[in-house]
């Protein structure tokens, strides 16, 4: 990655809100597990629906392309992450079932729109060959900034109570995004996006490779954690160790994905992806050994980060104008499966934990199949 492009004044933009998106969303993660466990008394049905309704959100980021009718896209990627700093601070206020699936709503909302027009501008505002580094660069700040996440609550676990926890994290995001706000980096030479929503036939194979990736990853992002806190009895500081040593490691591997994809191309190294998630999720299943599963853990999210080829794929083969709707499309496809599968995979919970687990195996063999539709005309 040039020097150039470090200096670029949307690059700076969308890290410094990427940092801060990520430490609200990851302090969020963090204590959720333990606060809904320890303190509220929650089952894993009762997961599942918050976690149904923390997706509502990504499933209505369609909504996005109306709102830009309205408000400049950077200012929308600022105000969204004002909504998480103040939905992760609420989360303190209100330790109750009912008060998780309020204070949840809204730091969905600004997450899930961040992450849209995060990456609709990442698309748009550098070129094929460096908005794979650009989306890799933001992975090593996000691990950054969950390494940093997990290092202060370890250190502030025996000290804080998990509702000061959220309230004094909260705070912190919520002013990093009132200070974006009076940035200006936009640039007026960046091709017009069309305005409103954009369905286009040939977009099909994106729309599938979305879905799908919704689908799988809800499975690891609800019940993996999960179970090492219910079956293994993880505490704060174990999730939050686990999360500094699953970052130290992403952080190191983003640029090479990066590299990955200029090399091999998005079907070669998705295809990868999804060969390594089947044994991953049958490790999950049928692998009775909290350090394995821990280790599945890390793997899993190692290659969640090859999920980035997806976007370029689009960056390569679609019109210049339709990133910003399509990307708010493309999230609201992958969101559609995220809203019915927590609760439906509670449910399976409580028959057999197993089953979720299975479930994602045989979703990532048919994501194995769609990703060899891939066909890229080599351009760079």
């Amino acid at each position: 990655m040039t020097k150039d492009l470090k200096r670029n004044i949307m690059y700076q933009y969308l890290m410094l809100l990427v940092i801060a998106a990520t430490a609200g969303h990851q302090g969020w993660r963090t204590l959720f597990n333990n606060l809904a466990v320890d303190e509220v008394g929650i089952n894993g049905f009762q997961v599942g629906i918050i976690q149904s309704v923390r997706e509502i959100p990504g499933f209505l980021a369609l909504l996005v392309v109306y709102l830009l009718l309205v408000i400049k896209e950077h200012k929308l990627s600022a105000i969204a992450v004002l909504f998480v700093g103040v939905g992760v601070a609420c989360t303190g206020f209100f330790p109750s079932f009912w008060g998780l699936i309020f204070t949840t709503l809204i730091m969905s909302v600004g997450f899930h729109y961040f992450e849209t027009t995060n990456k609709s501008l990442t698309l748009q505002y550098f070129s094929l060959e460096d908005s794979p580094f650009v989306f890799a660069k933001q992975k090593s700040w996000t691990a950054v900034a969950n390494i940093s996440m997990g290092a202060f609550i370890f250190g502030i676990a025996h000290v804080m109570s998990l509702q000061a926890s959220f309230i004094l994290i909260g705070v912190a995001v919520f002013a990093l995004g009132i200070w974006a706000l009076f940035w200006k980096p936009a640039d007026k030479n960046i091709v017009p996006q069309n305005k409103g929503m954009v369905l286009r036939k040939r977009y099909w194979l994106f729309y599938v490779l979305n879905f799908l990736s919704g689908a799988r990853r809800q499975i690891f992002v609800v019940f993996a954690v999960f179970m090492l806190v219910e079956k293994y009895n993880y505490s704060v500081q174990d999730v939050a160790v686990l999360f500094v040593v699953n970052n130290i490691i992403t952080y190191f591997i983003s640029p090479y994905i990066a590299k990955g994809i200029n090399k091999f191309g998005e079907r070669k190294m998705l295809s990868a992806e999804y060969i390594s998630l089947v044994f991953v999720f049958l490790g999950y299943a049928f692998i009775d050994n909290a350090w394995i599963v821990a280790g599945l853990y890390i793997i899993d999210h190692i290659f969640f980060g090859f999920s980035m080829g997806i976007n370029t794929y689009f960056q390569k083969t679609g019109d210049q104008k339709d990133i910003a709707p399509s990307m708010a499309v493309g999230f609201t496809i992958n969101h559609i499966s995220a809203v019915v599968i927590p609760v439906l995979g509670g449910m399976l919970w409580m028959i057999d934990r197993h089953i979720p687990f299975l479930a994602g195996a045989a979703l990532s063999v048919i994501s194995l199949g769609f990703v060899q539709l891939i066909k890229i005309k080599k351009t760079i």
